[in-house]
């Protein structure tokens, strides 16, 4: 059944949704649409200040901490190896670079450690004072909307599941696309909402504010001055990862930014993935023994160590 939107849609603009979900990982009640036009998945209502929230509020519902733990860093240190090596090819000489969104600041760290002029921006202000304090990283504390950088001043910017979060994405990207030089990449990645790697009831939650597929991603790209170059899926198909270069800006704002048939495809895979369906399969299980797996690595790499710096050092020692 059509039905309208409380905002317009980030990308199209149109207001003609259909319901995909009422409901939240967590049981809330949470309106989830999707635009008939191009497909754009969002909450509407949003459940929350969004700036509020990841200032002060996300790391501790998520998290249960305002600073990370050791297993929290070795995770997202693994994380960040992994991040590393779908850039390398980006990598060969020293690179001015931006990470939006730094988080506990193992990537940061990383990317510093391997020489390269290393920026980050981070709103989160628990996370964003332990990181810049403990790994000594050149950060500005906010919102990417709000920051301060030169214009056209950096040669690689990565945003790793940020801009689901974002309250409008489509600045966020057109906001990128000023601070690349006329050579630059951007690297995005976000979620795949046509993902069917984890359980039906989890596909939607508060923090995600947007859930994107390749197409709507690119498709914002676009809009916003950008190019694709590549795209990468990850093995299990839960995140894509879209390599942008800057274009010539978009002359006319008026034109349609829809995507026929997306809608369409996108609504038969997210009501198409049931509970039937997904325990039927042998990945939901080989995905819980996984993350049995990872517990016990965890539990048994943090000890020992002097310092949570150290506990990365080790880890990035080699690449």
């Amino acid at each position: 059944m059509s039905e309208t939107s409380s905002t317009p849609c980030n990308l199209c603009g149109g207001n003609h949704v259909a319901v995909l979900s009422m409901r939240s990982r967590s049981g809330a009640e949470l309106r989830t649409v999707i635009c008939k036009d191009c497909g754009l998945v969002w909450s509407d209502p949003f459940p929350h200040d969004p700036r509020q929230f990841y200032e002060e509020d996300y790391r501790l519902e998520y998290k249960n901490t305002y600073a990370p733990k050791a297993k929290h860093i070795l995770r997202a240190g693994r994380v960040a190896v992994t991040r590393h090596e779908k850039i390398k090819h980006l990598l060969d000489k020293p690179q001015t670079m931006l990470d939006v969104g730094t988080g506990g600041g193992e990537f940061a760290y990383l990317i510093k450690s391997l020489g390269h002029d290393l920026h980050g921006i981070e709103p989160n202000k628990g996370y964003g004072q332990y990181s810049a304090a403990q790994y000594d990283l050149n950060l500005q504390f906010g919102f990417i909307q709000d920051a301060q950088f030169a214009e056209n001043s950096f040669d690689l910017i990565t945003i790793w599941h940020v801009l689901e979060h974002t309250e409008d994405p489509f600045f966020v990207l057109g906001k990128l696309r000023s601070l690349l030089k006329a050579d630059g990449v951007l690297v995005v990645e976000v979620p795949n909402i046509e993902a069917t790697c984890q359980s039906p009831s989890s596909t939607f939650h508060e923090a995600h504010l947007y859930n994107f597929n390749l197409a709507t991603l690119r498709r914002m790209g676009e809009k916003a001055g950008l190019v694709e170059d590549r795209h990468v899926f990850s093995e299990d198909g839960g995140n894509v990862t879209l390599f942008f270069k800057k274009a010539e800006p978009v002359a006319d704002q008026a034109a349609s930014w829809g995507i026929p048939e997306n809608a369409e495809r996108i609504t038969a895979i997210v009501r198409g993935h049931t509970n039937l369906r997904h325990y039927m399969r042998a990945a939901p299980y080989l995905r819980f023994i996984k993350r049995m797996t990872r517990s016990l690595f965890e539990n048994r790499h943090v000890k020992g160590f002097e310092n949570n710096k150290s506990l990365l050092d080790q880890l990035y020692r080699g690449l």
